[in-house]
C-alpha cells in the first residue's frame, strides 16, 4: 500500500534501524520506544491485521524471527510480544506488526 508507513519502511523509502530481516519479515527499532528494547516486527507483505494473515510461511517466519531477535538481543531476563488488532485493541497503524519489548519490568495489565 502506497500510503502505509510500514510498507515504506520495508521498501526503504523511510529509513529505519534494522534489527532483523529475512524473505518474509523485517524488524527495526521503534522510533518512540516504550522500553529500553522496543523492536517492531512486520511482514514484508501488507496485511491490515492478524485476522488477514493467510500465509503459513509468514506465520512461521514471524515466530522464528521473534526467537532469533530474543537470542541475538540477549533478552534472557524476559520480554513481551504485543500484537494490537483493531481500534479497541490499540492498533494505530493498519499493517500487521508485533512489538518486542524488554529491558525493564513490564507490568500487567499494560493499561
Amino acid at each position: 500500500m502506497s500510503d502505509c508507513i510500514f510498507c515504506k519502511i520495508v521498501g526503504g523509502d523511510i529509513p529505519s534501524a534494522k534489527v532483523y530481516e529475512d524473505d518474509y519479515v523485517y524488524a527495526f527499532n521503534d522510533i518512540d520506544p516504550q522500553a529500553p528494547v522496543h523492536i517492531v516486527l512486520v511482514p514484508k507483505k501488507h496485511y491490515d491485521n492478524i485476522k488477514d494473515l493467510d500465509d503459513d510461511r509468514i506465520k512461521i517466519s514471524i515466530f522464528n524471527a521473534i526467537q532469533k531477535i530474543a537470542l541475538d538481543q540477549k533478552l534472557d531476563a524476559g520480554f513481551r510480544v504485543v500484537c494490537n488488532t483493531g481500534e479497541q485493541g490499540g492498533q494505530t497503524v493498519e499493517h500487521l506488526h508485533f512489538h518486542i519489548l524488554s529491558g525493564r519490568n513490564l507490568q500487567w495489565p499494560p493499561g
